[in-house]
């Protein structure tokens, strides 16, 4: 495959999910309103004014689709800024300290590690904590420690050592030495591990979602149309096929692009 058919190909996968996320809402109206076709008859294909048919309750799927991908994308999103900026933080920390403080974190985040993610999301679904500030913050926690690792693992190698007792003996702070040195030092590993992060948090959040331990069942994100019209998949499959052809569109583009961009730096063959 020739670059320049690569590069369109990422734009294509990446940026079509993605305009339809941030401009869907737009050409859809506010996500409040009523949806058009609220009363046609549930499940029909594509056609008589629906050109996607409707849902299980009778609803447009396209202005579903339209007003599903900014719950995809900002949860997705805020998990990730939420498991980086913790994590890094974190990993340097420990990587800084002495070996005290380094196991305190590292065994508090081993427990949080061996925590079943699925455990604390059912916990949530079954106290009723459904909002998606709630969904951000249990799929970042569970970020947090291989991240953590991650960013300790790097800062911990011999050249970056070396580097830093040389900083060290030169009299700078620890801000300095880890907040900006090191920071910059552990950029490449990060960057090669953001683009399978972000499958990983996509896939969570989503799988959360299908088996109705997310957003609420009212929601239009996309992987909840995917759980509310599996079971008319073969009545009306555009309403489980084109969400789940956006999600991996989206998936897929973002892991190309990132590969794509650290290939250009020469970070991998």
């Amino acid at each position: 495959m020739t670059a320049r058919l690569r590069g369109v190909l990422e734009g294509v996968l990446l940026g079509f999910p993605i305009l339809v996320a941030l401009a869907g809402p737009l050409v859809a109206g506010p996500v409040d309103a009523p949806l058009s076709g609220a009363a046609a008859s549930p499940s029909l294909p594509p056609g008589g004014g629906h050109p996607l048919g409707t849902d299980v309750l009778g609803r447009d799927m396209l202005a579903l689709v339209l007003r599903g991908g900014v719950s995809v994308l900002g949860t997705t999103a805020g998990a990730l800024l939420l498991g980086y900026t913790a994590g890094v933080l974190l990993g340097l920390l420990a990587a800084g300290s002495r070996r005290p403080v380094d196991e305190a974190v590292m065994r508090t985040l081993d427990l949080l590690l061996a925590f079943p993610g699925l455990l604390l999301l059912v916990t949530l679904a079954a106290t009723d904590r459904r909002q998606w500030y709630w969904l951000v913050a249990a799929a970042g926690l569970l970020q947090i420690p291989p991240i953590a690792r991650l960013v300790r693992g790097a800062a911990l190698a011999p050249a970056s050592r070396t580097t830093v007792e040389a900083l060290r003996m030169q009299g700078h702070r620890w801000a300095y030495i880890h907040l900006r040195h090191l920071a910059r030092e552990v950029a490449a590993p990060i960057a090669t591990d953001a683009g399978t992060r972000f499958s990983v948090v996509l896939y969570l959040l989503a799988s959360a979602n299908f088996l109705g331990l997310g957003l609420p069942s009212s929601s239009p994100d996309w992987a909840v149309l995917i759980e509310r019209n599996s079971d008319a998949i073969f009545a009306q499959p555009a309403a489980v096929l084109v969400p789940a052809a956006l999600l991996m569109s989206l998936c897929v583009g973002g892991n190309l692009l990132v590969d794509h961009a650290l290939a250009r730096r020469r970070l991998i063959p």
